[in-house]
């Protein structure tokens, strides 16, 4: 990343690695569509949506970017993610692989579903 600190989404892309920047920009419009009254934050470097609560956040790296729904948020894809590489609260996707979009558009949705119908904070 740039050394000095991006305040939006895009300025946020455009700082990250040159060869994950496709990837991020097809994340981030998988991201607004799913949710587009969500405000968009910078919040510790990274990318969030929230509304009210956290939705989701992304994140990019040297040679892969994290797309972060929380445990919450993967816990009812487990099967579908077990070819991916995972941890407990994201989903990593190598740039030179193929975004997982239809997954990642079901993992978001749901996501949004949960976060919206809870009037608990456990979804965090």
């Amino acid at each position: 990343m740039a050394s000095k600190r991006p305040t939006t989404i895009t300025g946020y892309i455009r700082a990250a690695p040159r060869e994950g920047q496709p990837h991020l920009r097809r994340l981030y419009a998988i991201l607004k569509k799913v949710a587009p009254k969500a405000q968009e934050k910078i919040k510790w470097g990274t990318p969030f949506f929230v509304e009210p609560r956290f939705l989701f956040a992304f994140s990019a790296h040297k040679a892969h970017l994290n797309f972060v729904p929380m445990a919450a948020g993967l816990k009812p894809f487990r099967k579908q993610l077990e070819k991916h590489r995972t941890t407990k609260g994201a989903l990593q996707v190598p740039y030179g692989k193929p975004l997982p979009e239809g997954l990642i558009r079901k993992i978001a949705e749901r996501r949004v579903r949960d976060v919206r119908g809870s009037d608990s904070a456990a979804f965090w």
